[in-house]
């Protein structure tokens, strides 16, 4: 895909993992919702659960490492969140595929609330452990920092309102992000954001390609089949002292493939057993 190209003020495409993703923040912004009406306590008990407070975690509750990036307060939050996503998600994954994207979205998720929560035990900026955050800010900001590395000349319309290059408006999420931490306005969760990227910043600079889910399935086949390998010729070294014994000679390649007699007797300057 090009670094740079025409702009269109058509919609991107809605499919793949970017659908995937945003379809399931919106079922469970719904549920959210429609259980707070059916029974507002069930739904702030289950709301408490699903945040992500690094005390909790700490105390057992790991789920909450995923689950706080499914709960999205307020409809303009989700809805500039998701449409953030739908515009930068699509040109990631026409490029480097559904499961590229949808690695580097969890990494950024998982390890932006790893980073925050520990630094949330060091009390800079005055953040505390049971302090807690949500939100799908993390794993987009993880997204736009691909963004800006992989296609950072790409212009597009954001919002269909704003004109910008992917590295400008980067830069943009990423320094409203520091000054809301530094003002200490919300403080963790623009620190799970910062974090979020962060995470996304390593992902793509040190995942493989394919992503890590194609790299470690490369790494074990080639492990298994070097282990079948190290059998062959373990087997043919076996076979060939038994031959020995029986005054026989037989002969294996260094890939432990038996060699026929006749190839070895064959002189490879007789040019007549090609015709």
């Amino acid at each position: 895909m090009p670094r740079s190209g025409p702009m269109s003020l058509s919609l991107p495409s809605f499919s793949g993992a970017t659908r995937r993703i945003i379809l399931a923040n919106l079922a469970v912004f719904f549920f959210l919702a429609i259980l707070h009406w059916i029974s507002a306590p069930v739904a702030n008990l289950l709301h408490y659960h699903l945040l992500f407070e690094p005390r909790a975690v700490v105390l057992g509750e790991v789920w909450q490492l995923v689950t706080y990036s499914f709960v999205n307060d307020g409809i303009l939050n989700i809805f500039f969140a998701m449409l953030t996503l739908w515009f930068i998600g699509y040109l990631l994954e026409d490029a480097r595929g559904s499961r590229w994207l949808t690695e580097l979205y969890a990494a950024s998720v998982i390890g932006g609330a790893l980073i925050a929560g520990a630094i949330s035990y060091t009390h800079i900026f005055h953040l505390r452990p049971d302090v807690a955050g949500a939100g799908a800010w993390a794993g987009i900001f993880g997204v736009m920092i691909a963004i800006a590395m992989l296609f950072g000349d790409q212009e597009f319309y954001l919002w269909f309102i704003l004109r910008l290059k992917a590295k400008y408006m980067v830069a943009i999420f990423i320094l409203i992000a520091i000054a809301i931490l530094l003002k200490e306005a919300d403080t963790f969760n623009a620190l799970l954001q910062l974090a979020g990227a962060l995470a996304g910043y390593l992902f793509v600079k040190f995942a493989p390609r394919r992503g890590v889910a194609s790299g470690a399935s490369e790494r074990y086949f080639g492990v298994r089949n070097g282990y079948y390998r190290w059998k062959r010729r373990r087997a043919a070294r076996k076979f060939q002292v038994y031959m020995r014994k029986q005054n026989r000679e037989v002969h294996f390649d260094q890939e432990g493939r038996y060699i026929d007699p006749d190839e070895l007797r064959k002189d490879p300057n007789d040019k007549r057993w090609m015709n």
